[in-house]
């Protein structure tokens, strides 16, 4: 989830920002392993409750929209301390800046796919009915894999991944249009919020294809729109110090209650899961944003590792299915001891970190800044450790 705010210099990161998205990465990283090597059924489970294995690995979709909101409040509240306000938007600028952020690491995981396709690699072939290496690279660059699954089926893991690119990217590429036609901020906000709390509705009202009610547009946009709404509003208002406790304590409150108690929430709220879930990281990150303004450094001790997944989220979001499926190829060539299958996200949890990390030191950062001077932007970009990025 998966994207993606341009380098920004280290005084302006939010530590507490970087810590939470850390968290939805990693989840996403052990969802993808946990599908494959589920936690519940290893030894683990001897020693730990199973709601909790379950909750470490099957919440990475519910860690994309964690993202998707991450995403939104970032490149809206970039958009307005670069512009002053979304009204004033310059297009050109906008939209290079994203294709500088975003086209080297696309390109390079693209070529990488089709050349195991045409080798054929094992877990690497395009090969269900009406899907084909053509097919899928258009559905790539034209913002509409999502799309392409739900009318074909799951594509191979690594393709996979790009779903949630297509609607972020889709989403701001009608986002500045959006602002310079509205124009005023009183007019925007309340469409973006209603737009936001629509997002029950636009899942429920999907029905007969499981594929396309977890890619669709509508309810992954719902949730950028939150934090595009969540961006305005802090622009423009700072409350006292209780009401960011406030905020923070029920956002981490929700988000808790979001990831373990969903068996138990769902027969409630159903859809309006996902409404809890987007709500909560909106309330939290305005806490952060309000107490970082307030001085506050908000970090946290021994968590500096998870603040750097957080910083490298788009570079390990779309490298990290090599990792796993090497993993799993290996787990199956030594038997598939499954009570010994916890022992296997040990290596691969840092070398998820690595590879993210070599792809932003050899890749990500150097291409970027390469871009900026092409396309007459400023140049200038953090070091490769403090690139910022929103979400997978």
């Amino acid at each position: 989830m998966p994207s993606l705010v341009e380098p920004v210099p280290s005084s302006s990161r939010n530590p507490g920002i970087d810590l939470l998205r850390g968290l939805a990465i990693f989840l996403v990283v052990l969802h993808h392993i946990g599908l494959r090597i589920p936690l519940k059924k290893t030894m683990l489970a001897e020693v730990l409750p199973t709601r909790l294995l379950s909750a470490l690995n099957f919440n990475g979709y519910q860690g994309v929209f964690v993202f998707f909101v991450i995403s939104g409040f970032l490149i809206a509240g970039n958009s307005l301390r670069r512009w002053g306000s979304l009204e004033r938007i310059d297009m050109r600028a906008f939209y290079a800046r994203r294709f500088a952020r975003i086209a080297p690491c696309l390109l390079v995981l693209l070529a990488v796919l089709s050349v195991l396709h045409l080798l054929g690699a094992q877990d690497y072939v395009i090969q269900r009915e009406g899907q084909s290496l053509h097919g899928a690279l258009l559905s790539a660059f034209g913002l509409y894999l999502n799309w392409y699954e739900g009318l074909t089926g799951y594509l191979p893991g690594g393709w996979d991944v790009l779903w949630s690119l297509s609607i972020e990217e889709a989403f701001y590429v009608g986002f500045p249009v959006a602002c310079l036609l509205l124009r005023k901020e009183r007019v925007l906000l309340p469409l973006l919020l209603i737009f936001a709390m629509a997002l029950p509705w636009f899942l429920s009202s999907i029905e007969g294809n499981e594929v396309w009610k977890e890619k669709a547009y509508l309810p992954g946009m719902a949730a950028i729109a939150l934090g595009v709404a969540i961006a305005i509003v802090v622009a423009r208002w700072t409350p006292k110090a209780w009401v960011a406790w406030t905020f923070l304590g029920m956002g981490v409150a929700g988000l808790i209650t979001g990831f373990i108690g969903l068996k138990f929430l769902w027969p409630l709220l159903h859809d309006g899961v996902m409404l809890l879930l987007t709500l909560s990281t909106a309330l939290t990150l305005m806490a952060m944003h309000w107490r970082r303004e307030a001085g506050a450094s908000m970090r946290m001790r021994g968590l500096g590792w998870l603040r750097r997944w957080g910083q490298l989220s788009y570079e390990i979001y779309l490298t990290h299915m090599f990792v796993v499926t090497a993993l799993v190829q290996i787990y199956k060539a030594y038997g598939e001891n499954i009570a010994w299958g916890w022992l296997w996200y040990v290596p691969a949890l840092p070398a998820c970190w690595l590879l993210g990390t070599l792809v932003e030191r050899w890749v990500s950062v150097p291409s970027e800044r390469w871009l900026k001077v092409r396309l007459g932007l400023d140049h200038r970009v953090a070091a490769p450790s403090l690139a910022e990025n929103a979400s997978a």
